[in-house]
């Protein structure tokens, strides 16, 4: 009985606290943005930059021809990408379409890609995450 009343007060802490809904309307949690702040702390902001800002000088390819990590939060090109695409980005790196990114299939889960995700949407204004939205079929 007792776990019984611990379960119920973990599950009415979690709906108060809104780590259901999702945000602005996105197809995200709160509750994903926080995972993925960490996701991408410790597997993506040593590239992409502490803030998803992306590389300096990342539209300029290098000298084997490929380019700098790209911005993800909104002043890059990502948000041309669909949600799919994002994620088999993640999981199989960038070698798929000429970069240097590595694969994280089987290093992160599919909610752990998914959190990241999130994490870097939720830097988008409104008129490039309805951009997106809008462009994937949302």
């Amino acid at each position: 009985m007792h776990v019984v009343t611990i379960s119920v007060g973990v599950l009415a802490v979690a709906l108060i606290s809104g780590c259901g809904k999702t945000v602005d309307d996105r197809w995200y949690t709160q509750a994903q943005v926080d995972r993925g702040a960490v996701v991408f702390d410790d597997n993506c902001a040593s590239c992409h930059g502490s803030n998803a800002q992306g590389a300096f000088n990342w539209k300029k390819a290098l000298k084997d021809g490929s380019y700098p990590p790209p911005p993800l939060n909104g002043t890059g090109h990502a948000w041309h990408h669909s949600f799919d695409t994002l994620m088999a980005t993640i999981k199989q790196g960038g070698a798929p379409l000429g970069g240097k990114m590595p694969a994280f299939d089987g290093k992160l889960s599919k909610d752990d890609q998914k959190a990241a995700i999130a994490y870097f949407q939720s830097k988008w204004d409104k008129r490039i995450y309805e951009a997106w939205s809008k462009r994937s079929g949302l």
